[in-house]
């Protein structure tokens, strides 16, 4: 009887490092996938640092984009001004090209 006990116990605990081992292996797998998934999400392509990048230019071009639609209403306007009238005109040749009126006497400032 004592023989029989002896015989199961050491085929039980024979099988105990085989399954330490399976689990071994099992982690270090496991272990390995979840390195090589973070590698991934964070330097892969589509991962974290390219996202941010493409986020940050996305923004960048939104704002280019508005900078021009607000210079591009501006310059409407403008073109509205000059197609209503002298008055315009006449600002525009003043501001840019210095002309005046007949009659008129032009002061320079200097500082």
């Amino acid at each position: 009887m004592i023989g029989a006990r002896r015989e199961k116990y050491v085929a039980t605990f024979s099988l105990m490092p085989f399954t330490f081992k399976i689990m071994k292996i099992l982690l270090s797998i496991i272990i390995l996938l979840v390195v090589l998934l973070q590698y991934r999400l964070w330097s892969g392509d589509g991962g974290i640092e390219e996202i941010t990048a493409l986020q940050q230019r996305l923004d960048d071009l939104k704002e280019e984009v508005e900078e021009k639609k607000e210079r591009n209403e501006a310059l409407y306007a403008e073109v509205e001004d000059l197609r209503k009238g002298q008055e315009a005109l006449e600002e525009r040749a003043r501001d840019e090209l210095g002309m005046i009126r007949e009659g008129e006497t032009f002061f320079q400032v200097l500082e």
